[in-house]
């Protein structure tokens, strides 16, 4: 399968206007592709992910931060969970954002991410990120007293003026080698409650259930339209998004498993090339170590 079959359609196209019931099946699978090849694809993409991670790692110029964002139950967790299952924990980090801290609201509201920004050579995860603050700080504004940001005008200036600040934050990491992958995990709202239902019926489900989750489904309507704007305005040339169907976990993990490594693959790594000093080095080192062997043979044989 070709990755750019998978990606393709997955794009909010920067500058045109998206509708999410509209233009975006989150049931959508791909035709001959079943659940069962999905898994084959997935163990291979994880494969192939893991060989581009250790290059990544090893040449030590550019950082890929995957962003997720999701209603909830959506698959976040299970997402990351299976597509990084292969990577070596040395060259992946993963940060859940969830309510700010008082240190957090201290600050900025880009601080708590950007400090969590994944070094050269590795792979940053954000489960959630600073766009909570276009999205739930958008449905539930009264928690922008918690910020305490200087007034605006009205609350339309400030989405408008954090999509800017977030399009700008994002140019700018990209031009320094950090390469933002987006994903929104778009979940029906019947699936949704199927989801909840399993938590509820299952005891060992149990302890994922909040019923903050039901309290917030209250809010769907809002949230879809509050996601929908954040996609529209975001969805840049540098860092665009993508709407990666969600019913079907195994088809999301697929999903976002080829979009990681579509990316990765668009930035050209390899594994360093050593100058000519540097090989003289090494084999000087070799000769070394093949030395030590052939001393101790020796003196083996002079016993």
């Amino acid at each position: 399968m070709d990755l750019d079959d998978l990606v393709r359609p997955l794009i909010v196209p920067p500058g045109k206007k998206i509708s999410l019931q509209k233009d975006f099946d989150p049931g959508r699978t791909l035709k001959g592709v079943n659940k069962q090849r999905a898994e084959n694809l997935l163990n291979l993409g994880v494969s192939t992910l893991a060989g581009l991670q250790d290059k990544l790692y090893a040449q030590d110029k550019h950082a890929l931060l995957i962003i997720f964002q999701a209603i909830d139950a959506a698959g976040k967790d299970g997402a990351i969970k299976h597509v990084l299952s292969g990577v070596n924990p040395q060259g992946c980090q993963v940060f859940n954002f969830k309510a700010p801290s008082s240190e957090d609201l201290d600050h900025d509201y880009l601080w708590r991410c950007f400090k969590a920004l994944p070094e050269r050579g590795r792979i940053g995860i954000f489960n959630r990120s600073y766009y909570e603050e276009v999205v739930v700080v958008r449905v539930h504004p009264q928690l922008l007293e918690r910020q305490r940001v200087p007034k605006p005008r009205n609350l339309k200036d400030l989405w408008s003026r954090r999509y800017e600040e977030i399009n700008n934050f994002e140019k700018y990491l990209t031009n320094n080698g950090i390469h933002v992958v987006k994903i929104f995990l778009h979940l029906s709202k019947e699936e949704q409650r199927q989801r909840f239902l399993k938590r509820l019926n299952d005891p060992d489900r149990n302890w994922k259930f909040s019923l903050a989750d039901v309290k917030e489904r209250q809010c769907w309507d809002d949230y879809h339209s509050a996601y929908e704007d954040m996609l529209n305005e975001t969805s840049t040339k540098w860092a665009p998004w993508h709407v990666v169907p969600a019913d079907h976990k195994w088809f999301s993990r697929l999903c976002v498993s080829g979009l990681a490594c579509h990316k990765l693959k668009s930035l050209d790594l390899d594994y360093p090339e050593l100058d000519e000093n540097q090989r003289q080095h090494l084999e000087a080192a070799r000769k070394s170590l093949e030395g030590e062997t052939d001393g101790k043979r020796r003196k083996q044989k002079g016993r």
